[in-house]
């Protein structure tokens, strides 16, 4: 697993690329390497007995994929998709999924020394998906890892309970 801390792999110069979006009240990022596209909102076919954060699953180019509400998913309140929405499309694992945001805030570069380590509270689900905390002049913005959130998962898990 490649998580970054700056007290193990941070050296000076080191930069990560992401991109940051809004849940609720709160900026989250996530490595641009695992997103495909990023697409406005648009509705979700539900599908019977999926678990409570899929949405339902839409159609990309020929490929059905599931839609995450991520808010659901992180713990959070569920989202209320609307005009600023935004479905960012994800592949992790070799599973392509979207995950619903409120709306996305920037692509940017970071300096690796500006993340901190997520401060040790519990072993809930939110701190075990998260690498680290970005601190930025505007605040701070939790960094989601993908790869754990949704490892051993697959699009017929996601999509049927």
């Amino acid at each position: 697993m490649n998580t970054l801390h700056p007290s193990n792999s941070a050296r000076s110069g080191e930069t990560l690329e992401i991109i940051a979006f809004r849940l609720h009240d709160q900026e989250f990022c996530v490595r641009t390497v695992t997103i495909r596209e990023i697409r406005g909102w648009g509705p979700a076919t539900p599908i019977p007995h999926s678990p409570r954060e899929v949405l339902g699953v839409m159609n990309l180019r020929g490929a059905v994929i599931p839609i995450i509400d991520l808010a659901c998913k992180l713990g959070m309140r569920s989202t209320e998709p609307n005009e600023r929405s935004a479905i960012v499309v994800a592949e992790v694992h070799g599973m392509a999924f979207g995950l619903v945001v409120d709306r996305v805030s920037d692509i940017l570069t970071i300096p690796v020394e500006n993340m901190q380590p997520v401060p040790d509270m519990n072993e809930g689900a939110a701190t075990s998906y998260s690498d680290g905390i970005i601190v930025q002049p505007t605040g701070m913005t939790c960094f989601l890892n993908l790869e754990r959130m949704f490892e051993g998962l697959n699009t017929a898990g996601l999509i049927a309970a």
